[in-house]
């Protein structure tokens, strides 16, 4: 069965507007929500970047939906510090909250001035901070000496429930390289043959029998071209490829990079219609690849009325599936 949730944009809302958006998509039928975990935002114009474990404390108490938070556990957080953070979430709300770690983008981590690395040491030092994380999780006392340091550490509030880690990739080797060791992988919407590459790279490496989520990044509103002018001011910063978006250091460079970006350009990351037919036959496309959890982002600024209309219009459609 196919569960649809509701995206956490940090970067573009206000906390205060977003604890209202999670109760709203709640209410509307949406069955989770994702939460994005950055510094900074992806434009100057977007104007936000909320500290998201403050506000899955607020939301966890208010609603019932469960939740997820994309994060990089190894550079402006120590891994340990993370391994609290999620157990005291589960302490609170059992079974409701899972990590979805990722290597992590110059934008938000290098902000502590340490040396930035190449994927490769990134993501070395990914799988040592998940590996942290798992046995503090289960209570041992640790010490590690590697690409991340920690000495005598030790849960003594620990999760009551397994959290699950959910591995972040955007690319084919990403997805293979951590479909040995994660729970689960979630990916952004892309082009169907590349998004059918990371597919294919996650099931043959490991993650056959494991959940497949998708973070679908759609703009809705009543006309074509307001969702496409919608998705161009707030999103085109976010249609380059994984490693520049991973080298990129501030809002200033991303909108400086998306200068030439066109509005026609913007398809290729984003589901850009006003026809709700339409956005229905791209959900069932994802969920016939094997997609179990679909994300929706509307990345246009209008939040309200995507809540309600999908949520009257297009999640019916598939709470028989």
């Amino acid at each position: 069965m196919i569960r649809i949730g509701y995206h956490i944009s940090h970067e573009q809302f206000p906390p205060s507007q977003l604890l209202q958006l999670a109760k709203q998509a709640e209410e509307a039928g949406f069955q989770f929500c994702i939460s994005s975990d950055h510094f900074h935002p992806w434009s100057e114009k977007q104007q936000e970047s909320g500290f998201a474990w403050s506000w899955l404390g607020a939301v966890m108490a208010q609603t019932s939906l469960d939740y997820g938070i994309v994060n990089c556990p190894a550079y402006r957080y120590h891994p340990a510090i993370i391994a609290q953070a999620a157990a005291t979430l589960d302490e609170m709300f059992p079974g409701r909250f899972w990590m979805c770690p990722g290597s992590g983008q110059a934008l938000n981590e290098s902000i502590t001035g340490e040396r930035w690395p190449a994927k490769q040491e990134r993501n070395e030092r990914l799988k040592e901070s998940v590996d942290m994380i798992r046995a503090l999780w289960r209570g041992e006392t640790v010490t590690h000496h590697g690409l991340v340091k920690v000495e005598n550490a030790k849960l003594y509030t620990r999760p009551k429930k397994k959290i699950r880690l959910v591995a972040a990739a955007i690319t084919p080797q990403t997805a293979a390289w951590a479909a040995g060791w994660a729970d689960g992988l979630i990916t952004v919407s892309q082009p169907e043959e590349k998004l059918e590459q990371v597919v294919e790279a996650w099931r043959k490496n490991g993650g056959e029998n494991k959940p497949l989520m998708l973070k679908v990044q759609v703009s809705y509103d009543q006309t074509d071209e307001a969702a496409r002018t919608g998705a161009y001011e707030q999103w085109k910063t976010n249609v380059f490829a994984s490693d520049l978006q991973a080298e990129l250091r501030t809002p200033k460079q991303f909108d400086q990079a998306a200068t030439f970006v066109k509005p026609e350009e913007m398809d290729g990351a984003v589901n850009i219609s006003s026809d709700l037919e339409k956005h229905i036959q791209w959900l069932e496309k994802y969920a016939a690849m094997g997609f179990t959890d679909l994300d929706l982002h509307n990345v246009n600024t209008k939040q309200e009325q995507f809540i309600r209309v999908f949520g009257e219009k297009v999640l019916p459609h598939f709470w028989n599936k």
